[in-house]
């Protein structure tokens, strides 16, 4: 499952995992959501909780790139740069190409959809 993601003049593509909450978020493609810029690391938008199943989070790093879930507040998280940090999260993917420009951004409306 490849994912087009589009913030701005910006297109990136992701890799999905094979896992329940992924295959949630493909079934809810095309979407575009108000993303916001938290902790100067990540890009998210809350779905709340229950708005994609977590039933394989973990405590567990993460990539510069990752497509990761946060139960507690059911949020979409976009990982674009790294603090060392380990959180409860779910990977659901990763983003191919450079994801440093949402550094420069402190809200963006980010469309994801199914790449052709």
């Amino acid at each position: 499952m490849v994912v087009k993601i589009t913030a701005g003049r910006h297109v990136l593509k992701a890799k999905l995992d094979d896992s329940a909450a992924s295959r949630a978020l493909w079934g809810k493609l095309p979407l575009t959501l108000p993303m916001s810029n938290l902790y100067g690391r990540e890009m998210c938008f809350h779905f709340g909780p229950g708005g994609l199943p977590a039933n394989e989070a973990k405590d567990q790093g993460y990539k510069v790139g990752d497509l990761s879930y946060w139960p507690p507040r059911g949020s979409l998280v976009i990982l674009y740069k790294q603090n060392g940090e380990v959180f409860n999260h779910q990977t659901l993917g990763h983003i191919n190409g450079d994801v440093s420009f949402f550094d420069k951004m402190d809200e963006a409306d980010v469309t994801f959809e199914k790449a052709s």
